[in-house]
């Protein structure tokens, strides 16, 4: 038998039993009672009305299978808005605010986020600012959004291209995650998930990198156990720091330079627009190296890195000019404090330093790194 930190897993002799797993303040359900447990809370919590908010993908692929296992006697209302990272903006947020109020939600209404984690991000945020806050739930529907958007309290929009410039952290009443979601996935968004897992190990969990590494074997039902560790991963970290003043800023690793390519990706013509976790994954990969000149990270384990990057994940090819304009974005990255860009880098896989300054003339040589095969 063997534990794992905080009863994430228990593993048995004949089978693994997954609990649900506790946040501050609320629950993120895994169990096969799970939608039970959302209609129970629904019914004893005396809301007025409940709304859904989907975009037009969940609505279409996801919408159905949540409706069928759904049940309230409250009014119901579904809220659909257009698909893609470039809809999440404060615009789209006003037309969902208008929404709310042409259909007649109040204070004790309840919003649904149903999708991916630009509407868990979106519909948070909106929920969190309709007369002052309403309860919103979350209830993914991709894989990044249920092991990274959906927990953790932060909602949000872009800024243009600029990633998550606006926002609040609020926490849902409750995330739950139901895996058959994952069905309706295309592969390269299955991919932007795994980059976020893979970071779990990373920053936190050696023998969870090594597992995961070895992308191509693993399984359909693995990846359920997967997801739930590394919910239980970012969980842990969040409840150390919920504001992330300190020890949440691990999460951010790779994200420093990969947000900054995302949102280069966004706005140039010519430049293949990248999923989340393709950004993140060459922010992986250009940090690492970074560690290796900064925090005394191993060339060899940086090289791991890149190699299992590079297995699973499209090359790009940066110019010195969209290098330069990449690093132009690095002024609005929203960890930034009196006016220094500070990142997140590895001493070893499986424990990161935070807070770490660099020097400029590094950041080439990373690219180099990166675009060498």
């Amino acid at each position: 038998m063997c534990f794992y930190l905080n009863k994430i897993l228990i593993f048995t002799k004949n089978k693994i039993l997954r609990k649900s797993i506790s946040s501050k303040e609320y629950n993120i359900e895994f169990t096969d009672k799970q939608y039970l447990i959302l209609n129970n809370f629904i019914k004893n919590h005396q809301y007025s009305s409940v709304f859904i908010l989907v975009d037009s993908n969940t609505e279409e692929l996801c919408l159905q299978n949540f409706l069928s296992e759904f049940s309230t006697e409250k009014p119901l209302e579904i809220i659909s808005i257009d698909v893609g990272e470039l809809n999440k903006h404060i615009e789209t947020c006003s037309g969902v605010w208008e929404a709310l109020s042409e259909l007649g939600a109040d204070r004790k209404s309840l919003l649904i986020n149903l999708g991916g984690g630009m509407v868990t991000d979106l519909g948070g945020f909106v929920a969190s600012t309709f007369k002052r806050g309403i309860d919103f739930i979350n209830i993914p529907t991709t894989l990044l959004s249920m092991v990274d958007a959906s927990v953790g309290g932060k909602t949000g929009v872009n800024l243009g291209a600029l990633k998550n410039q606006v926002g609040v952290i609020v926490n849902p009443k409750m995330v739950l995650i139901d895996s058959q979601y994952l069905n309706t996935l295309p592969s390269e968004e299955y991919r932007s998930g795994y980059a976020e897992m893979l970071k779990h190990g990373l920053i936190h969990d050696k023998t969870y990198w090594d597992k995961l590494s070895n992308f191509k074997k693993i399984s359909t039902d693995e990846i359920k156990e997967l997801i739930y560790h590394s919910v239980g991963i970012k969980n842990q970290v969040v409840l150390k720091d919920p504001y992330e003043y300190g020890t949440r800023k691990i999460l951010n690793f790779g994200h420093t330079l990969g947000h900054a390519i995302e949102s280069f990706c966004l706005t140039d013509k010519k430049t293949t627009t990248l999923l989340h976790g393709e950004a993140i994954a060459i922010g992986m990969i250009l940090e690492a190296y970074l560690s290796t000149q900064l925090t005394g990270f191993s060339s060899d384990q940086c090289n791991n890195i890149k190699e299992v990057f590079d297995s699973i994940y499209p090359k790009l090819d940066f110019t010195k000019k969209n290098i330069n304009a990449i690093l132009e974005l690095l002024q609005y990255d929203k960890k930034n404090s009196h006016g220094k860009i500070k990142f997140v880098l590895l001493e070893t896989i499986g424990k990161a330093a935070i807070d770490v300054e660099v020097p400029d003339e590094l950041f080439l040589k990373a690219f180099q790194y990166y675009i060498e095969k």
